[in-house]
């Protein structure tokens, strides 16, 4: 936890420091193309005047080409293919060696250890076709949040690049899964994006299932075993403090907060059947949304807080609906073939990721909030529970292996483009993406 803290805690300043590249630039990435080239950038390791600074600056800049290069955007140039070595960061390089190894991007950077103590982190990133700086920005920080840093330099330059806000300076909430199949240990467990840095919340005392991240990535739901009967718990990740949600006396479970973060979306059994609640956090008031004989579970917000998705088989079998948040207006937008659940409302509004069932098949799809354009992004033999990054371009997923081997975590872009595994000690199931820390 200390070292989760500490991240968390991390005092950043950023800004700009040389001009912005022309409008004419072509370095870009355009990420609406499904078939898109990755990018060859040139990172090399940041320089430092201090020679016990220099590892420091070699971690940074390979954990900046991990980042770029893990998005399927970018094409990290091995270094050793390097003709100039950087050794002034404030001079402009000598184009024609990158293009020689046709490098369209560089950056250049260097760490600077401050005498209170903290590190400052500088960086450029060059157009080198253009012969132009795109961008320039330097960090403060504690020497222990290095990583930090190098995520925040990715989203910077992944930003700069594709017009979109990059997501590497963000959290993975996620069951750790242990032991064999007849007597399986669930952890909760927070990570970095990039699988580093991995922190057990629980012992394994008690079973957990969907965690879930408040909007400052402070808070996570999620439901637990620890009584009698599954109820919804929050725990604090600043405190370690853990409280149940309510004291309802039946069981609860899939929560999801409110955009805003006062409210969470919830499911409470009663006799057999399952409805969707609402609780308001701040006066612990609760109001039922939906009242259908069916089975009604797995709510999401969209952004706006307007209106919720969920998963109901009150027409039969499981398929996806839309309500407003007050519980008014619920219709079906989900008609395909097979049985479609687990719906997420992608942080942009425009698409809602879930899973779909055909037979003994389960894959990965978005649709439209209106059920329009409906296509499967992924296509294995067990892949479930969607989870978007902020962003909005690449959602995190479940994937159980035939013959009961286990599960993993796996990324894909929301073309369908880029599946790669997550690293995680074990075995890993239902992960949430947090939002951008903060």
């Amino acid at each position: 936890m200390r070292k989760f803290l500490l991240v968390c805690a991390l005092f950043l300043a950023a800004s700009a420091v040389l001009a912005p590249l022309p409008a004419a630039a072509a370095l870009q990435v355009d990420v609406t193309q499904g078939n898109a080239q990755p990018l060859p950038i040139a990172i090399p390791d940041m320089i430092s005047a201090d020679p016990a600074q220099a590892a420091m600056g070699a971690n940074i800049a390979s954990v900046v080409r991990a980042d770029l290069t893990r998005s399927g955007l970018f094409r990290s140039i091995d270094p050793k293919a390097f003709v100039e070595h950087i050794t002034n960061i404030n001079v402009a390089p000598t184009f024609q060696s990158w293009r020689a190894i046709n490098a369209q991007g560089l950056v250049a950077g260097q760490v600077t250890l401050q005498p209170d103590g903290r590190l400052r982190v500088d960086f450029r990133l060059w157009d080198v076709y253009g012969e132009s700086q795109m961008l320039g920005q330097q960090f403060f920080t504690q020497p222990e949040n290095w990583r930090r840093v190098a995520h925040l330099v990715s989203d910077a330059i992944y930003e700069r690049v594709t017009g979109e806000k990059g997501y590497f300076d963000t959290r993975i909430v996620f069951v750790s899964e242990s032991g064999p199949a007849t007597k399986r240990v669930k952890r909760l467990a927070v990570m970095d994006e990039d699988g580093a840095n991995p922190i057990f919340l629980t012992r394994g005392d008690y079973m957990v299932l969907t965690p879930r991240f408040n909007p400052t990535a402070q808070m996570i739901a999620y439901m637990s075993y620890i009584a009698t009967k599954p109820h919804i718990y929050l725990f604090d990740l600043e405190t370690g403090r853990q409280e149940e949600l309510g004291n309802f006396p039946n069981m609860t479970f899939s929560p999801r907060f409110s955009p805003d973060g006062n409210r969470v979306a919830l499911v409470l059994e009663n006799g057999g059947n399952s409805d969707v609640y609402v609780m308001d956090l701040r006066s612990r008031a609760v109001m039922r949304l939906t009242s259908d004989p069916a089975i009604d579970s797995a709510p999401s917000f969209s952004p706006d807080g307007r209106q919720i998705t969920f998963e109901s088989d009150r027409g039969g079998s499981k398929q996806i609906y839309v309500m407003n948040a007050d519980g008014s207006n619920q219709h079906r937008i989900s008609f395909g073939t097979g049985e479609n659940g687990t719906p997420v409302w992608s942080p942009r509004g425009d698409l809602i990721a879930f899973t779909k069932q055909q037979g003994s098949h389960f894959t990965i799809g978005v649709m439209r909030p209106d059920g329009s354009g409906e296509r499967m992004i992924t296509n294995a033999y067990h892949d479930e529970g969607p989870t978007w990054a902020p962003n909005g371009r690449v959602l995190m997923f479940t994937r159980e292996a035939s013959n009961n081997r286990g599960s993993q975590i796996w990324s894909v872009d929301v073309t369908g483009r880029n599946e790669q595994r997550v690293m995680t000690p074990g075995d890993a199931s239902d992960p949430a993406w947090s939002p951008l820390i903060q």
